[in-house]
């Protein structure tokens, strides 16, 4: 699952989006309205945690914006404790959910897990690619009806290629998505994760499944020639 944090507080962005990377979410982070925009229109996200109090367009001016242009993320709203009309403003506006600041961590968590699942639930959790199969649900895998046993982070690689099939997602975008700035940029992190995936997926004369664009970055495809 994907998720972006809109929230203008340096320090509560960043530990959202630590405890979320924790639970094995990727995340993007922006600290105003405009940016947040841009990035929730540019980007296929599950989820986007916005905050109604930021510079240069608000959260309002955010949510309603995506659903003028028929964006129908899973939007959790943080608020401010006596807002209660922006609260009821931001429901009535499409906000799915919200959550009253000032709050801790181990009170966010639950709540942003249930917001989650109501998302899960309601929208389609199998990701199908020939004959493999993500529950991103269940987090499973399987391929031609056998299951595969993944590590967290090969999981969330895979994920993350079949939410872009058929798109070239370079080493970069891979980085920043799964493994953020803990990776040495000179490290070859990336590729043995795409080795080590490719070795556990299998299946009877395909080993392609993840194909390489030299220079460019990987692909997921189901189909097709491999590459050279």
């Amino acid at each position: 699952m994907r998720v972006l944090v809109i929230e203008d507080s340096v320090r509560l962005q960043r530990t959202l989006g630590t405890a979320l990377r924790k639970s094995g979410y990727a995340v993007d982070l922006s600290g105003d309205g405009e940016e947040g925009l841009w990035l929730a229109n540019s980007n296929d996200y599950d989820v986007v945690v916005l905050d109604l109090m930021l510079p240069k367009l608000d959260g309002l001016g955010v949510l309603t914006a995506l659903r003028r242009k028929s964006n129908d993320v899973h939007v959790l709203l943080l608020t401010a404790r006596d807002s209660v009309a922006d609260r009821v403003q931001g429901l009535r506006g499409g906000a799915d959910d919200y959550l009253v600041k000032p709050f801790a961590l181990m009170n966010f968590l639950p709540e942003w897990r249930r917001s989650a699942a109501v998302f899960t639930a309601t929208s389609r959790s199998v990701l199908a690619l020939g004959d493999l199969e993500l529950d991103t649900l269940r987090r499973t895998i399987r391929r031609a009806g056998c299951e595969i046993e993944l590590t967290s982070r090969e999981y969330l690689l895979l994920e993350y290629l079949a939410r872009r099939r058929g798109q070239v997602v370079s080493r970069s975008e891979i980085e920043s998505h799964i493994y953020d700035d803990q990776v040495d940029p000179m490290s070859n992190v990336v590729d043995s994760a795409v080795c080590s995936l490719r070795k556990k997926l299998g299946g009877p004369g395909d080993d392609t499944l993840i194909r390489t664009r030299r220079g460019f970055g990987y692909v997921l495809e189901a189909d097709g020639p491999a590459s050279a």
